[in-house]
């Protein structure tokens, strides 16, 4: 039994979590709202997951680095975190690009705003 995916795992999401907290892009801007959407997507993959599960196409990989703590049938331990970890990367990536995005748009109408009132003696 090893830690080191679930270990790994926590540790992105950790540094996931430096990164909204210096910028407050999702967690650190509004956590109840923030909480709410990372519920929301891991229950619809959790969901998906066990429909996969339920028809045969989804299967556990065994592996060295797995904790083999299973919660269910084909489904270890590991596969909440990272599916809580996928939620939080996207909205991570999703709230800086839109932010990027903005300044982007400002930048351009601040540029191609005509100047008033320059030149004039």
């Amino acid at each position: 039994m090893s830690y080191l995916y679930l270990t790994g795992l926590l540790l992105a999401a950790a540094c996931m979590l430096l990164i909204d907290r210096r910028f407050r892009l999702f967690f650190f801007r509004d956590p109840r709202v923030a909480a709410v959407v990372t519920v929301i997507g891991v229950v619809f993959f959790l969901l998906w997951d066990f429909a996969g599960i339920g028809i045969g196409i989804f299967l556990v990989g065994h592996s060295a680095y797995m904790t083999g703590i299973m919660l269910a049938p084909e489904m270890p331990l590991e596969e909440p975190v990272f599916l809580a970890f996928l939620s939080l990367c996207t909205m991570i990536l999703y709230t800086g690009a839109a932010r990027l995005l903005d300044a982007r748009s400002a930048a351009t109408a601040r540029s191609s705003a005509p100047s008033s009132g320059q030149g004039k003696a």
